[in-house]
This record gives C-alpha cells, sequence and structure tokens, in this order.
C-alpha cells in the first residue's frame, strides 16, 4: 500500500510540474495552485482507469460479448460521458461552483458543535492499520452508495434523471457514465458531505472513488461474464448488474411501479440483506419498458439527452 501510494504521489508531482502547473500560470490563476495540485490527482486516477479500460475491459468484451455491437453512434456518445467524468471536467465545475458553498455548511456543522466522526477510531489500532481504515470507509460508503441508487429508482423525480442512464440498448463498458449531469451532482454532492462527516481522508476517498468507477466500468461491460456462485455475492459482476439493467426487470416492481433489483455498486451484500438481489443466470436486453414498447425518445446526443431529462423532470416530456 505505501509503495503504491509513493508511485502515484510520484506520478501525480511529475504531470502537475509537466502539464497542469504551466497551464494554470498560463491562464492566470496561480492563486490556485494548490487547488490545481488536487485536481491533477484526480486526472491521473481517471488516465489510470482509461488505460485499464482500453487494455483490458475492451479486449474482454470482444472476447466474449452478450450481444454484437450494432449502435456505435450511441456508445460514442457514452465515451463522451466517460471522458467528461474521468479526465475531471466535471470534478472541475463542481469543484469551482459548489464546493465552497460545501465547504462553508460543513464548518458551519463544526462550528454548531457536529463533530467528524472519524469512523476508523472507533476500534482501538485500527486508524494505525491503513489497509483497514480503507475498507472499513470502503464498505461504508458503498452503504451509503446503495441507498443513493435505491433513492434514484424510487423518487419518481429522481428517476426522472436517471432513467438516461438506464435508456442505453447498447450496454458496454463506457456506459457507467451515461447519467444526467444533474443526477451525478446530487449524487456526489451526498457522498462527499458523507465522506467528511466520517473522517474520510482525502486520499481515501480518491481511492474509494477510483476502485468504484473501476468497478462500475466492469459491471456496464458488454461481457458475458458471472463470478460463480459464491463469488457472485462477494462483489457484483456484470451478469448481476446487467439484471438491473433488463427491461421490465431491474429498475421495476411488479405492475410496472418503480422499483427493481440488484442496487449494489460493489457488494451484493446490501441487496442479500435488504431483499433485492436477483441471482438468476440471465442475460436480457437492457433498456426501459416505455423506450422499448412505446418509443419514447430519451435523446440520441449528448445535449439532446441533458435537455430530455429536464424536460421529464418538469413534466414536458
Amino acid at each position: 500500500m505505501e509503495t503504491l501510494t509513493l508511485t502515484f504521489n510520484d506520478l501525480q508531482q511529475w504531470l502537475f510540474e509537466t502539464l497542469v502547473q504551466p497551464a494554470v500560470f498560463a491562464f492566470g490563476l496561480g492563486n490556485r495552485l494548490e487547488d490545481a495540485f488536487s485536481g491533477t490527482g484526480w486526472l491521473l486516477v481517471g488516465l489510470i482507469q482509461l488505460g485499464v479500460i482500453v487494455a483490458v475491459i475492451v479486449p474482454l468484451q470482444r472476447w466474449h460479448p452478450v450481444e454484437p455491437v450494432t449502435d456505435r453512434a450511441a456508445i460514442r456518445v457514452d465515451i463522451l460521458y466517460t471522458l467528461i467524468h474521468r479526465l475531471g471536467v466535471f470534478r472541475l465545475v463542481l469543484f469551482l461552483s459548489l464546493t465552497p458553498l460545501l465547504d462553508a455548511l460543513i464548518g458551519q456543522l463544526r462550528v454548531l458543535g457536529v463533530p467528524t466522526l472519524h469512523l476508523d477510531q472507533f476500534w482501538p489500532g485500527v486508524s494505525d492499520q491503513a489497509v483497514v481504515s480503507f475498507l472499513i470507509y470502503l464498505v461504508v460508503m458503498d452503504f451509503v452508495d446503495y441507498w443513493l441508487h435505491r433513492g434514484q429508482h424510487r423518487f419518481a423525480w429522481w428517476w426522472d434523471l436517471h432513467a438516461l442512464h438506464h435508456s442505453q440498448r447498447q450496454m458496454t463498458v463506457w456506459s457507467d457514465n451515461r447519467n444526467h449531469l444533474l443526477d451525478d451532482l446530487i449524487r456526489d454532492l451526498v457522498l462527499v458531505s458523507v465522506a467528511q462527516i466520517i473522517g474520510v481522508a482525502p486520499g481515501q476517498f480518491v481511492a474509494i472513488v477510483a476502485i468504484t468507477q473501476l468497478s462500475e466500468s466492469l459491471q456496464h461491460a458488454n461481457l458475458r461474464l458471472w463470478f460463480g456462485r459464491w463469488g457472485e455475492r462477494l462483489w457484483v459482476s456484470p451478469r448481476f448488474h446487467r439484471r438491473h439493467h433488463s427491461v421490465g426487470i431491474g429498475h421495476e416492481s411488479p405492475g410496472m411501479a418503480l422499483g427493481g433489483c440488484n442496487y449494489g455498486v460493489l457488494f451484493p451484500w446490501w441487496d442479500v440483506m435488504f431483499g433485492t438481489a436477483n441471482f438468476e443466470l440471465r442475460y436480457d436486453s437492457t433498456g426501459i419498458r416505455d423506450q422499448v414498447e412505446q418509443g419514447r425518445d430519451y435523446g440520441r446526443g449528448f445535449w439532446a439527452q441533458q435537455w430530455l431529462g429536464l424536460c421529464r423532470l418538469f413534466g414536458r416530456a
């Protein structure tokens, strides 16, 4: 763990000095060097993720796909979403617009006597064990993420935004970040707030996000893969998550009400514990019922998808 951390820090420093710092000075933002250095960390994580996606997951898709790829235009839009998120563009906008407000809110809570919990200190000696501390926060953050995902499917207004993610009929490794930006904004604000309140260190938070995102990329891959009877219950597989995207099953309860199954982001444990797990070994078509049966339009291009999401939210689509 220490070796990996040192290697990452060295790469971050090199990337910052070689690329980011000259750009910061060129745009007259020398007073934001500390923020730019933090942003370089997110950029490096994104570049590593893209490298793994291209070198490992894309070949796996070609080796054992669930279905042939016929709509490459839709996939190109998904690639754009992936680049926006993984290269830090979305986080840059989030930082410049809302992070100061979030920091002020957290600061006000501390003034009012609401402390940072530091969950890893509840068990004597754990806070000194970096790996154990990280695993505790990983599990807790995934638990929060599970309930956020349930909320995206439970509340009609939130589903109006999240439906964009499920509208991809050709699910691939690039589909994870196919989200309405407002949907991502709500989710990220909650996760960042929870992380600060429970005491997740900045480095731990970056690692948790990196592992989660890379796992989600694999889960969305056009890949006929499951982890076996026991492995399916330890980590979310492409088969398990594809069931969540299945037409009329993964995001609907009987009677076409909002609901569904397999909400787990990393761990299927939560679905087992709360009765939302579906371990059927099937690879069904993906999409949304009204999209397939009634031809409802969820948009073809990036801007059309974002606009139609807002129209659904305000009852105009």
